[in-house]
Order: structure tokens, then C-alpha cells, then sequence
């Protein structure tokens, strides 16, 4: 029996669009799931939604499943208003 271990990536707090984008153009080499570290953003603009959705439509594309950690409430609100917290698994 093999484990796989997920990727890991830390969501920068300065540059969490450029975060995903460059998770979106690792997923190609993911074993299946990828961990994204939310905990040190406390806000998200449009631009990191934008970026967060275009993840999650190549992510399921390539049958990868997107799990983000550490989510502060604030942002898991905004996620929810923007319809994209149902594309995602949640863990703290």
C-alpha cells in the first residue's frame, strides 16, 4: 500500500493570487490533492476569487481535489457569498 501526500502550498498574504495561479499551473505534477494554507490571509479581493475559481474548474478538470486550511470566518464568508466554498474541502 502506497501513501500519497498531498501537496502543500502557502497562500503569501502579499500575493495570494500569484499563490494560486502558480498552485493551478502545478497541478499537472499533484498527486491527487493539494493542501492550501490559508491561515495567514485574513482578506481576499477580486483577484484572488478570480484566481481561486479558475484553481478549482482545472483542478476538477484533472480530478484533483483542492483542500484549504486555516480559513478565517471572514473568508470563508466571502468564499460562500462568491459561490465557491462548495468547489473546496475545509480543515483547520
Amino acid at each position: 500500500m502506497t501513501t500519497i501526500t498531498p501537496e502543500y502550498v502557502l497562500i503569501d498574504v502579499e500575493h495570494a493570487a500569484q499563490s494560486l495561479e502558480t498552485a493551478c499551473q502545478n497541478l499537472d505534477i499533484a498527486t491527487g490533492e493539494v493542501v492550501l494554507d490559508f491561515s495567514s490571509v485574513r482578506r481576499v479581493d477580486p483577484q484572488t476569487l478570480r484566481a481561486l475559481d479558475v484553481l478549482a474548474r482545472v483542478a476538477q478538470d484533472k480530478a484533483v481535489k483542492i483542500v484549504l486550511r486555516g480559513v478565517n470566518v471572514e473568508v470563508y464568508k466571502v468564499f460562500k457569498l462568491a459561490r465557491l466554498a462548495s468547489r473546496f474541502s475545509f480543515v483547520n
